[in-house]
Order: structure tokens, then C-alpha cells, then sequence
């Protein structure tokens, strides 16, 4: 949560799971922030889409409690591992082979509401009929 209004390099957020046991500390802005749809973020998330923050793993400044990580693999071959907390289950943030040196945050989880906006959606093909996107996020 950001508690005192910084933006920039200098900003610190921390995002955690629902019992917040397992905290996750991260300096700086994210890199981008988007919305996913594909089957597998959606089975993750439990909704519609998933809606997540790419930081880089340098940005990571401390955490905090116990983790479990499940790999699974995407629909081109990957490995994408999901870590979770191993008590309530919620899942903070993610890696992915396609992504070295980087983390997928789940932008739920720092409960920020100044939060940046999604520039984009991955797989818009999958999403619901009836959801409808603002007109500056991008459709990919």
C-alpha cells in the first residue's frame, strides 16, 4: 500500500495476499500494467481477467512470510511459476521464462487505489461478450 503519496524511483509499494502473511516490497514505478484473459489467468484470478504489473526483479526491496510456488506452463511451452501464500492461498505475483529478470505483480494485492491504469489487454479474444474496456487501454 502506498502510504505517503510518493511517485517515482523512490516509491515503495508493498502487495500481499489476502491474510497478509506472505508482503512483498517493491521500489519505483512498474514497467506496464495490464489485463490478461487467457484461460489460465483467468482460472488463476478466479475473474474475468487478470490484472498485473511487471516490475523488474531489482525493484524488489524485501519480503516478508512464508511462500509456495506452483509451475505450470503456457500454451507456447513455458514455464510460468505462480507464487501464492501457502494459508490463504492468494496468489501476489508470478515469473515466466518469457520474462527474465522480471516479476508479474498482481496489482490487487497492494489494495492501492492510485494504482496506474492497464495499458493493454493480452488475449481480448477470450474475454466475456459483455465487458467492455475503456478506450485508452489498448487491445492486443
Amino acid at each position: 500500500m502506498n502510504s505517503n503519496n510518493q511517485r517515482g524511483p523512490d516509491l515503495q509499494r508493498t502487495a500481499s495476499c489476502g491474510c497478509r502473511r506472505l508482503r512483498l516490497t517493491l521500489s519505483g514505478e512498474p514497467r506496464r500494467v495490464y489485463l490478461c484473459a487467457c484461460s489460465e489467468c483467468r482460472r488463476a484470478t478466479g475473474s474475468v481477467f487478470a490484472h498485473r504489473a511487471i516490475f523488474p526483479e531489482s525493484a524488489i526491496v524485501a519480503t516478508r512470510g512464508e511462500s509456495s510456488v506452483w509451475r505450470r506452463r503456457s500454451d507456447a511451452g513455458r514455464w510460468i511459476e505462480q507464487v501464492f501464500c501457502p494459508g490463504c492461498g492468494g496468489l501476489v505475483f508470478m515469473r515466466a521464462q518469457a520474462m527474465p529478470g522480471a516479476i508479474s505483480v498482481s496489482v490487487g494485492s497492494f489494495a492501492d487505489p492510485g494504482f496506474p491504469p492497464p495499458a493493454a489487454i493480452h488475449n481480448q479474444s477470450h474475454q466475456p461478450d459483455w465487458y467492455c474496456l475503456a478506450d485508452n487501454v489498448a487491445k492486443n
